[in-house]
């Protein structure tokens, strides 16, 4: 029987529930110093001097240091050739402070608290500059962040071209919608961390709280002027990323410079103010939809404009609009679409990847048009999506901009979705409600959604080794921060070898023991690390055959592997064979082929295209129509991801998603004043979800296997994320559609619901 596809237990969570994890903060250096960043006040200011000396006579502090001190070559902009050469982010302020959070010095102390003290003590005069936080602001430039460039717009992906005036002319009816994405704070339990020791043969190790320990060697070596053999990085527990974590930032490449300049190791840990103003933030997108059809229900065009926020530096969100512009139409067939993406930079915290990345304002947006359009031709919202799916004989399909969707079954997702619920019943239940005047609505939100995952041409290494006494160890240039690797990766190895789950060593997240890999990311894991994991192990496997018959003389097509009993043998003749022990040690010794390489094998997998896993998502919310609350009573997500490895981490996945998703529709917002000024500095006042906002989920998951890998697989990790979102805020409107309320931007707080009801009454 085969181990995958079944619900195996984490091996992680022993560890975790009794131990404890191992996070960077907890890494136990001598001697290091604490580095301590002093942050702008202000959003966009002249730096006209900054004074040090009275901190420097602080107790307890070594060094201060300024951009001035700063001797490493500056940085360029990520994605280079796509992003403004003038845009790039200094590794401290220099001249000019962009937002509220940026570092301006960086003080070096015996302890933190110390380095905290005198940070109070830096006085730093800033000249003030106008602010600008709304994109829109930012777009007519009415405050150029960078002169130089000469304008706001970091990045034109309309290439100039002016919308299609008849790109309509063929609809009876056209709808048109401003949908705000609004700007998130990723919260990861763990915040930022890294720690840097100077080792005496000259390699400096940088212990980094990160999705991708191999990309952050690259840019640390570039950085400080190093070949890569010469950094070694290293991932331990990592506490959550949500893609805010997968480039080093500033702060990070500072502290391998700070410990060498201090000949002492340091170690820096933001607080968790300072992650919600300095570590990157997501979403922050402003789209104008526009959805043109018949009154049968059939579509027939699309625009979306978009308006990217990239906040003061231009990072992996700026360029966000191109996922967006990727999977611009989602599951529908759509004959005349057009997409106009720009990005421009504001005063305010820097926007990166976030759980989805672009994925989510697609769906979001065209979601939200295609309930705006049902309710104006009069058409039940599912019924417009049945009618404009595409159709299961379609893939693969290449949709209008470009990407090639590789299989999937639209409608019988939505059916599901609807079966499961009892939509039928839901609808009835509302119609009463509203007969009787209750002050208590329900609303019913549909979300029919595909994402894309992965990514073509992208590789990760994968190595299997069997050791002597039996047992195995796996390597894997992916880099787990809560998605389950460890416990997937050995019932990847296990299926193949037969060698327990329990017997069977992962190791991640570690530059010197692993020798590349791409990281984690883009719901990527399992079809291109899980896969270079398997095709290792079916590697290991060949190799033992081929060893086994040489031992045995007999031929290789004759040895079977026994996996119950651990042994490879001469087929008809079990008592002739070799444990995997006998074999490892075998090879292990060997003088000929292998050269006592020992019985291993490593993949570098290369992806054969991207992979697109959908699904349709029914919420169910009940709205006070007298304080605006509203509350989440049920969830139904069918999430297909191809073939399921372990239900169990696959529905974890899918948990965390829904969570945050729900979290965007209905709380989570970071906010900023006129000046620039952060509202939401800190959990009190940004509205994280907990368990209490949550009802327990109806997950269902259909299995549509991928042909682009021998697993089947397509990513989970951002599913839940995409789906759930725009499902929610249309059941939030839908409950409050004979209202005569047509939309509510996200979150969807009491506040907002009842400003719409108020309005639509007056």
């Amino acid at each position: 029987m085969s181990i995958l596809g079944t619900r195996v237990l984490r091996k992680e969570d022993p560890r975790f529930l009794t131990e404890g994890g191992r996070y960077v903060a907890d890494l136990v250096l001598d001697g290091a110093l604490c580095a301590t960043y002093v942050r702008s006040p202000m959003a966009h200011a002249h730096i006209v001097a900054i004074d040090v000396e009275e901190a420097l006579a602080a107790p307890g502090v070594v060094a201060v240091f300024t951009a001035d001190d700063v001797d490493l070559a500056p940085a360029s902009p990520p994605f280079a050739g796509l992003l403004p050469e003038a845009m790039a982010r200094p590794w401290l302020a220099t001249d000019v402070v962009r937002f509220v959070g940026e570092p301006v010095a960086v003080i070096l102390s015996e302890t933190r608290a110390q380095g905290e003290d005198a940070a109070d003590l830096v006085v730093v005069d800033l000249d003030p500059l106008p602010a600008v936080v709304d994109p829109e602001d930012a777009r007519n430039d009415t405050v150029v962040l960078f002169p130089e460039h000469g304008t706001n717009v970091a990045l034109d992906l309309s290439g100039g071209a002016e919308s299609d005036p008849t790109l309509f002319d063929e609809c009876d009816v056209v709808v048109r919608l401003r949908i705000v994405n609004q700007r998130v704070a990723p919260c990861p339990l763990e915040v930022r961390s890294c720690a840097a020791r100077w080792e005496t043969d000259g390699r400096v190790t940088v212990w980094l709280s990160t999705q991708a320990p191999h990309a952050a060697r690259t840019k640390l070596a570039e950085a400080l002027g190093l070949d890569e053999s010469e950094v070694h990085v290293i991932a331990p527990d990592v506490g959550g990323g949500f893609g805010a974590k997968i480039d080093p930032y500033p702060e990070d490449v500072l502290v391998p410079w700070l410990a060498r300049r201090a000949g002492r190791p340091v170690r820096w840990v933001e607080t968790r103010s300072e992650s919600m103003v300095a570590l990157g933030h997501g979403r922050s997108q402003l789209q104008l939809a526009e959805l043109g059809g018949g009154r049968d229900g059939r579509l027939g065009a699309y625009r979306l404009t978009i308006l990217q926020d990239g906040g003061a530096y231009p990072s992996t969100g700026t360029l966000l609009p191109f996922l967006t512009r990727s999977m611009l139409c989602g599951v529908y067939d759509i004959p005349r679409q057009e997409c106009l993406p720009i990005s421009v930079v504001t005063t305010t915290t820097p926007t990166v990847a976030y759980r989805g990345a672009g994925r989510p304002e697609a769906t979001a947006a065209v979601e939200r048009a295609i309930d705006r359009f049902a309710a104006e031709i009069g058409l039940d919202p599912a019924e417009v999506r049945r009618r404009n799916l595409i159709p299961p004989t379609a893939f693969p399909y290449t949709n209008p901009t470009g990407s090639t969707y590789d299989i999937g079954d639209y409608e019988r997702a939505l059916d599901i979705a609807l079966d499961t619920a009892g939509y039928g019943e839901l609808r009835a239940e509302q119609e009463l409600r509203r007969a009787s005047g209750d002050r208590t609505q329900i609303g019913i939100g549909l979300s029919t959604y595909v994402e894309v995952t992965g990514g073509a041409g992208m590789k990760e290494f994968g190595a299997v080794e069997v050791r002597p006494d039996g047992s195995a160890v796996v390597r894997t240039g992916t880099s787990p921060h809560g998605q389950g690797h460890v416990t997937a990766w050995a019932m990847l190895a296990s299926e193949q070898t037969g060698i327990p789950v329990e017997r069977i060593e992962v190791l991640h997240g570690d530059t010197d023991l692993v020798p590349r890999g791409e990281g984690t990311m883009g719901s990527r894991s399992l079809q291109q690390g899980g896969v270079a994991v398997h095709q290792a192990a079916v590697a290991v496997v060949e190799r033992a055959r081929q060893l086994a018959a040489e031992l045995l003389e007999a031929s290789p097509d004759d040895i079977v592997l026994d996996k119950e009993a651990g042994r490879l043998h001469v087929a008809g003749t079990p008592t002739a064979g070799r444990s995997w022990a006998d074999l490892a040690a075998a090879a292990a010794g060997r003088d000929g082929d292998g050269d006592g390489d020992g019985l291993r094998a490593e993949v570098d997998m290369a992806a054969a295209g991207t992979t697109y896993p959908f699904g349709a998502h029914v919420v169910v919310v009940e709205v006070d129509t007298e304080t605006g609350h509203v509350t989440v009573r049920r969830i139904v997500a069918v999430d297909d991801a191809g073939r399921i490895l372990n239900p169990l981490l696959l529905q974890g996945q899918v948990h965390g998603g829904l969570a945050q998703g729900v979290a965007q529709a209905l709380l989570e917002e970071v906010r900023y004043d006129d000046d620039g000024n952060p509202l939401t500095s800190n959990l009190a006042d940004y509205a994280m979800i907990s368990a209490a906002e949550l009802p327990s989920f109806e997950l269902v998951n259909p299995e549509t296997p991928t042909p682009l890998n021998e697993l089947g697989a397509k990513g989970i990790g951002e599913s839940g994320t995409i789906g759930s979102t725009p499902a929610v805020q249309n059941a939030v409107v839908d409950a409050l559609a004979h209202l005569g309320v047509r939309h509510v931007d996200m979150p969807a707080t009491p506040e907002r619901v009842w400003r719409a009801i108020v309005a639509a009454s007056s």
